[in-house]
């Protein structure tokens, strides 16, 4: 990756996307190829964007999240706005994250329960029928 610009092919191979995700990500505007012909050719702020827009999307920000945080980047070169507004939204999701998680932790308690009932009941069944 020491080229200035990358090929979609090489993007895909380096990020492990396929180029329809490229090119989604195109036209909602996080990423800016250089068009060459019929050809898109990535930048390294491209790259940069990429990383940060497929480590959002492991998070669970949305993509119009993910394109706010990089729009004040844009905006604001010292990347302290940036920065404090992902802090502050990346709480937010953790917040989200670890209640989703309570309630999973609730529901497979609860189907575990319903399993032991099941199989006890079951056991009775079959202990009936065997008399």
């Amino acid at each position: 990756m020491t080229s200035d610009v990358m090929t979609i092919r090489e993007m895909c191979d380096a990020y492990d996307v396929t180029p329809r995700t490229l090119r989604f990500y195109e036209s909602k505007e996080l990423l800016f190829p250089i068009r060459d012909g019929t050809r898109r050719l990535f930048t390294r702020r491209d790259r940069a964007r990429l990383k940060l827009i497929l480590r959002g999307k492991r998070f669970g920000f949305s993509l119009e999240e993910i394109r706010q945080l990089l729009d004040l980047y844009d905006r604001d070169g010292s990347q302290e706005l940036q920065l404090a507004r992902t802090y502050q939204v990346a709480q937010q999701r953790l917040e989200q994250m670890e209640r989703q998680r309570a309630e999973l932790d609730e529901a497979i308690a609860e189907l575990k329960d319903q399993l032991a009932w099941g199989e006890e009941a079951l056991a009775a069944f079959r202990r009936a029928a065997a008399e």
